[in-house]
């Protein structure tokens, strides 16, 4: 078995959480709010080093891949530590990447975020935080849902699904544009996080 806990001590961060240095097997794919994520070179698989103080999200993350496994829509888990989680390698555009490249969202991959969601609360989950950039469209057509420490949350804006699928049922219609700027996609994300924020305040007061 790849010894992947070496790897994973390989990784340093800097001040900023940026990458300093990791072992010539980790090619840096992506950076997130809690996690940098690496491709293991000759692997199909992925391993997210989560930052030192976020490191208790990859046991939590590493527990839903768990509770998840079998199921179509979630990558499996294959190992797991203090820092890390190794899951399979996702080939694919993000929503928010097919939003802003043109790719058409179609009704059946938004009937198939709905039936994720479904198994993940079937198997006791409350999945929160479901957004354009943790829902991939793989080359085969069907969706996959990834980053999923936030799915045993309970928030207020829970919801956040739900109102995007508000927004597909004019993204379809003919007028509606299908390809939109990275910069507006991010703007309109930016005002609804605040706008729910001012909900949470006033029903704390």
């Amino acid at each position: 078995m790849e010894d992947y806990s070496s790897l994973a001590e390989s990784v340093r961060f800097n001040d900023d959480d940026s990458v300093l240095k990791a072992a010539s097997e980790c090619l840096l794919i992506g950076v997130g709010r809690s996690a940098a994520v690496f491709k293991i070179k000759d692997q199909d698989k992925v391993m997210k080093v989560f930052f030192p103080d976020h490191e208790k999200t990859a046991e939590e993350e590493a527990e839903i891949y768990h509770l998840l496994a079998g199921s179509e829509f979630y990558p499996s888990v294959y190992d797991s530590g203090e820092n890390y989680l190794v899951i399979d390698y996702v080939e694919g555009k993000t929503f928010f990447q097919c939003l802003s490249e043109g790719i058409v969202i179609e009704k059946k991959h938004i009937d198939e975020v709905d039936e994720a969601l479904g198994v993940a609360r079937n198997r006791g989950l409350k999945p929160s935080d479901v957004h354009l950039r943790n829902i991939m469209l793989k080359p085969d057509g069907h969706i996959m849902m990834i980053d999923l420490a936030r799915f045993r949350q309970e928030k207020v804006y829970e919801r956040q699904w739900e109102d995007l699928k508000r927004v597909w049922k004019y993204y379809h219609k003919s007028y509606f544009p299908k390809k939109m700027p990275a910069a507006v996609l991010n703007g309109a994300a930016f005002l609804y996080k605040k706008g729910w924020e001012r909900v949470i305040a006033k029903m704390q007061t």
